[in-house]
Order: C-alpha cells, then structure tokens, then sequence
C-alpha cells in the first residue's frame, strides 16, 4: 500500500493562492500591467512628441487631424501628453512610497525595539510632524530647496512615512516578545542584528499591504500639487497637471479632462484593489 506524502504549504503559498483566487486583484495586476507598459513604451511610439507645439491644431476633436484623443490649447497631442504623465505620475508614486517605506521601516522597528525612553522620544517626533498640516510641510520643502522634480520625490516620501512608521513600531513591539527573539537574544546577537534579521522580514506582510495602499495615496498627493500649481512645470506633465489644465478648458474642450480623469480612475482602483486582495491573502484571521 503506497503512503501518501501530504507536503506543508508555507504562509507565502497560502497567500499567493488566495491572492490568484481573488479576481478582482487579479485583473487589477493585469490592467496595471498594461498601464505600466503604455507609460514606459507607449511616448516611444506616439504619433506625435509629447511637447510639440502646434497653432494648427489647436483644440482639435479626438480622432481628428492624427489626434486620437485630440489635442489641447497649443496643439500638443493629448495621448502622447497622457502616456507622459501616466509615467510621471507612476514614477512619483513608487520612488515616493520606497523613500517613505525605508523611514518608516528604520524609524518604526528601531523604535518598537528600543523601547522605553528612546521609544516615546522617537514617537513624540512623529506625533509632531504628523500634526503639521501636509500642504504646508511638502510648500516649506520647495520655497526653501527651489521647485523641481526630485524634491517633490522626496517631499512627498517624506511625510507620508509617518503612517509606516507606527505600523511598523506596533508590529515590533507584538514580534520582540516572541520565542525566536529570545533565542536569538539568548543566542548573543546584537540589537541591530536581531532587527535586520528577524524584525523586519517578518514585517514583510503588513508594510507590502500597505506599500500598495501607499502608492494610490501618493499618486492623489501629487495631482492635488500639480492641480494647485506645485507639481511638475510645464513641459513636463502629469495626471494632476493634465486634469488641472482640463478643469480650465472643460467647456471648450471636455476630452482634456474626460481622458486624464478615467486614467487617474482606473489606476487608483487597480492600487486598491490589488491592496485589498493582498490584506485579504495574507491576513491569517482571515484563512
């Protein structure tokens, strides 16, 4: 009689499978795919720059004079302009988020661990800035280093790393107390190898579901700068930017605000869903 050999799936296993289950977060990783691709591809092979400035084909209807969603109030091709600041927007999102991931990982877990006064010191930081109205922090970051693009990067990041930073201070404080931090302290590691090794890799879970409701938040910060002027100038653009300039000539011309707004529409819920579809898989409360 043969023996059947039942082999243990691990945590990550489970999640991937519950997260290949959940076909809203499936298709939201294929349309933000897509979307990715259109921004990094797709101003390669656009039928006309993204900054060329045109007085014949001003405000031109879509699918009209080789515009396919038209083009804006000097003749620059909306789709390539579109795909631009699909790309910019993206870019903002992640590098924001991964500036704002490293802080708050570093600050948050070496808080929790620390602990005592160190701990309260580091928390009455984070309770200050967090009291700080956002707008004024990330205007007081660009009147005092000067406006560009970079610096918005880490403006944004750097004050949207607050929430990770108790996240991962309360996950710390719940992982110290558990029998391989003892036996790792037992063991004669020193503090911060305990940290590096075995504190934040097992924080991996909460702070990929969060890095995934990050991004969404950050792509929204940096269309309410660029709605409200502060983004990134012109001839660069991006969602927010095109959106603002659409507001402005809505009446005259709906399609420069219709297209950016469904862009900006489907790329925040594909985020989302896909931040929900990996809270739901990897959760063990809900297995």
């Amino acid at each position: 009689m043969e023996s059947a050999v039942l082999k243990g799936r691990s945590l990550w296993d489970d999640a991937r499978r519950r997260l290949l289950r959940n076909r809203a977060a499936v298709t939201s990783m294929v349309v933000l795919a897509l979307l990715v691709v259109v921004a990094v591809v797709g101003p390669y092979l656009a039928p006309f720059p993204f900054d060329q400035i045109n007085k014949n084909d001003v405000w031109m209807k879509p699918l009209t004079g080789g515009h396919l969603l038209g083009s804006d109030a000097l003749g620059r091709d909306l789709l390539a302009r579109l795909m631009i600041g699909l790309r910019v927007s993206l870019a903002v999102g992640v590098v924001a988020t991964f500036v704002s991931l490293v802080i708050g990982v570093i600050w948050g877990a070496a808080a929790g661990y620390i602990g005592g006064r160190a701990d309260e010191i580091m928390m009455r930081v984070v309770d200050i800035l967090y009291s700080l109205p956002f707008i004024f922090f990330v205007i007081l970051l660009m009147v005092t280093f000067g406006r560009n693009f970079i610096l918005m990067f880490l403006a944004i990041g750097a004050v949207e790393w607050l929430t990770m930073a108790r996240i991962v201070r309360g996950q710390t404080l719940s992982l110290k107390q558990r029998e391989f931090i003892e036996a790792a302290r037992a063991a004669g590691l020193s503090r911060r190898a305990i940290v590096a090794r075995h504190i934040v890799p097992n924080l991996l879970g909460p702070v990929v579901v969060y890095v995934t409701l990050t991004i969404p938040g950050v792509i929204l910060a940096e269309s309410f700068l660029s709605f409200l002027g502060l983004g990134v100038q012109e001839p660069m653009t991006s969602l927010g930017s095109l959106i603002s300039k659409g507001a402005q000539d809505m009446e005259l011309a709906p399609w420069l605000l219709i297209f950016p707004s469904i862009v900006m529409v489907v790329t925040l819920m594909a985020f989302n869903f896909i931040g929900d579809g990996l809270r739901d898989a990897i959760d063990p409360k809900d297995r």
